[in-house]
């Protein structure tokens, strides 16, 4: 895989994948950014620094996670024939990505079930999180979106799959940096304006428009591989 040609897909893949994470994250901002200590000032700039150290966090373990996916992909292919480990990586990652389509536009949900599957190291991880809180500092934040960035997610899953056929640990890494940085609008959005934007996501034709747009990647990945073989 050229990471270089994947890189815009995967920002819009974490964009467009805003829906999801109003979902998934909006009950996490929202009651993180209501418990931050009263200041004076205008509420969005007292707020911007803790959501930029809460969302930096959660990205910085997104590209932790893309490079161990990336260098496990890199040792498989190694074992096997490179070639063909690689394209063979690239289809399971396509129909990762047609399975995330159908499950953002509410089509089905069976990716539901590998957020379950991710439960058990949840329950394991979010402890942690408990020690930094309430948060005080933007430190303290950031050390929550390390935490964060770890919860059951069966949109960063998915890319994850991706990220195992990048071709190395960096790639991968680099992936998911795209990736974490398109839902970045999304989420910050979500701290300092949710009410206004949760009608407008959840609407049926934009969940579809999502979801046909992100089968349509999927879909070509799948084509792009198979034409190699």
């Amino acid at each position: 895989m050229n990471v270089l040609t994947s890189l815009l897909p995967a920002f819009l893949i974490g964009l467009t994948g805003g829906i999801h994470c109003f979902g998934m994250c909006g009950g996490i901002v929202g009651a993180l950014t209501l418990g931050l200590p009263p200041a004076p000032g205008h509420p969005l700039l007292i707020r911007l620094p803790y959501l930029l150290a809460y969302n930096l966090g959660r990205i910085f373990s997104y590209v932790i996670a893309g490079a161990l996916a990336g260098g496990i992909g890199t040792w498989t292919a190694h074992l096997l024939s490179i070639h063909h480990a690689q394209l063979g990586l690239q289809i399971l990652a396509g129909l990762f990505m047609i399975l995330l389509g159908l499950y953002l536009a509410g089509w089905w949900s069976a990716l539901s079930r590998l957020e379950q599957a991710g439960g058990f190291l949840w329950r394991r991880i979010e402890p942690w999180g408990r020690r930094f809180l309430p948060v005080r500092t933007p430190l303290q934040a950031f050390s929550i979106g390390l935490i964060w960035g770890w919860l059951p997610c069966g949109l960063v899953y998915s890319v994850l799959v991706w990220a195992v056929g990048a071709g190395s640990a960096l790639e991968g890494g680099v992936l998911l940096l795209s990736f974490g940085l398109g839902t970045l609008p999304a989420l910050l959005t979500m701290g300092t304006a949710a009410t206004a934007l949760m009608g407008f996501v959840r609407r049926p034709v934009v969940r579809a428009t999502v979801g046909v747009l992100i089968i349509l990647f999927g879909i070509y990945e799948i084509g792009w591989a198979v034409k190699l073989l």
